[in-house]
């Protein structure tokens, strides 16, 4: 087959880019997705798309992440655009240099679109963002405008980050797939931070195959089974974490999980209760002191600020600034060293039991009435506190048709083996029970 020509390239580049400007222009006004005045510069844009089409004319030489559209989470810092952080505090105070997550997607041929809302310095006070599915319901947070645009096909892939549930929840409340790799997998640099110690950056897509395909990219060392789908030779044993944890869910958040469990053992999943988390009121405590400790004390970025700008910071923010003042550091150190621990007993327990990765839900519910919360990542912080990697799957929807999902964790590490389990997963939850397969995907 001969090769697309650079011109064929460039006007297939700027066709799609005008076909996106015209989705922005329909959709972006109503859900609020993309930082004011930090948004596309189409024309720009084209210039990029130009530049990419001239450096590489083969479609069999371009980089994998080609002319693919991207927006960032308004907390990286990103060439050519402020970084505003959801605060309103002076932008020069921000500033800062690109990291080399945002460089690795130039690298490999995509194209910044622009910021996209976050929470206030990625904590809980929302900003203007609404859930493309239904009007006046939260997207989640604090990766707020990266789930919206995702979801309302404004962007072929987003940049989020998480330091409770910030990829996962805003992804299942947008009805997207989320992914949060293992902790440090992906440098932090670049980023303002809000907790180091749990800070992970994170990937939102319509598909695991785009996630999987981004991943692959961005990812260091990723081993080359990671980028295929390859069938696994067998059905995934899946664990449910039995105990207060899964109680923390809501009435119908637990009835669709369980629902979902139930449909993919009928596909052929093997699906095993145990026992874990018989502590999670300690684990949370303990998740939330170290967070409010590093958000005031870590490289002095919010005691600094926060001294300077006090007034400017929503009072949620400030409350937990106050809060991590009170905090001993010793208590800090204690925490960070149950982080491993944690992370060890839920190892543990997958060796015990035979599992291949958790299933949990990955929100309390469908995403709530209201844009004053982005409501509680409860369901995530645990995975997030062992630095597990962990993958929200769209699973359905609940009876006022708002989505929901199913979060899926493995092991440290083994970032590559959980996108393929989450790949036939994927697979078994689309089909869904009002279209059920011919034969089980898993046989």
């Amino acid at each position: 087959m001969t090769p697309t020509t650079s011109s064929g390239a460039v006007v297939d580049l700027r066709v799609r880019l005008e076909v996106l400007r015209q989705r922005f222009a329909e959709i972006e006004p109503r859900i609020h997705a993309f930082v004011p005045g930090a948004g596309p510069d189409w024309e720009g844009l084209h210039r990029q798309a130009e530049a990419l089409s001239e450096r590489f004319p083969d479609p069999d030489d371009r980089p994998p992440l080609w002319g693919l559209p991207v927006a960032v989470k308004d907390i990286f810092h990103v060439e050519g655009f402020p970084t505003r952080a959801g605060s309103t505090l002076p932008p020069e105070e921000l500033a800062g240099s690109e990291g080399p997550v945002v460089r690795a997607l130039r690298d490999a041929g995509a194209l910044i679109l622009g910021k996209s809302a976050t929470t206030e310095f990625a904590y809980f006070a929302p900003g203007p963002t609404e859930n493309p599915h239904r009007a006046g319901h939260t997207p989640g947070g604090s990766s707020s405008g990266s789930a919206a645009a995702a979801a309302a096909g404004l962007c072929s892939l987003a940049l989020g980050t998480q330091t409770i549930g910030s990829v996962i929840r805003p992804a299942a409340f947008c009805g997207v797939v989320g992914f949060k790799p293992s902790y440090d997998r992906l440098s932090c640099e670049g980023v303002i931070p809000l907790a180091p110690s749990y800070d992970h950056i994170g990937l939102f897509a319509l598909s695991v195959a785009a996630v999987t395909r981004a991943a692959a990219a961005l990812l260091p060392d990723w081993a080359p089974s990671g980028t295929s789908q390859a069938t696994p030779e067998r059905a995934p044993v899946l664990g449910i974490p039995e105990g207060p944890y899964l109680d923390r869910s809501s009435v119908p958040g637990l009835a669709h999980f369980e629902e979902t469990a139930e449909r993919l053992h009928a596909l052929g999943c093997r699906v095993v209760t145990v026992p874990a988390f018989s502590d999670f009121d300690e684990i949370e405590r303990r998740h939330r002191r170290l967070l409010a400790y590093e958000a005031h004390e870590t490289h002095a970025v919010h005691r600094d600020w926060f001294l300077r700008h006090e007034k400017r910071y929503h009072p949620t923010t400030a409350a937990l600034i106050r809060q991590g003042r009170e905090v001993p550091s010793e208590t800090a150190r204690e925490v960070r060293a149950a982080r491993r621990e944690l992370r060890d007993e839920l190892h543990r327990l997958m060796d015990r039991h035979g599992l291949d990765v958790w299933i949990a839900p990955p929100a309390l519910g469908a995403a709530p009435k209201g844009l004053d919360s982005t409501d509680d990542p409860v369901m995530n912080l645990p995975w997030t506190q062992a630095g597990l990697p962990a993958i929200q799957l769209p699973a359905g929807r609940d009876d006022q048709e708002l989505p929901m999902g199913l979060q899926v964790v493995g092991r440290f590490g083994a970032d590559g083996r959980l996108l393929t389990w989450a790949w036939k997963l994927e697979t078994a939850l689309g089909r869904g029970s009002d279209n059920p397969p011919s034969q089980a995907p898993f046989d």
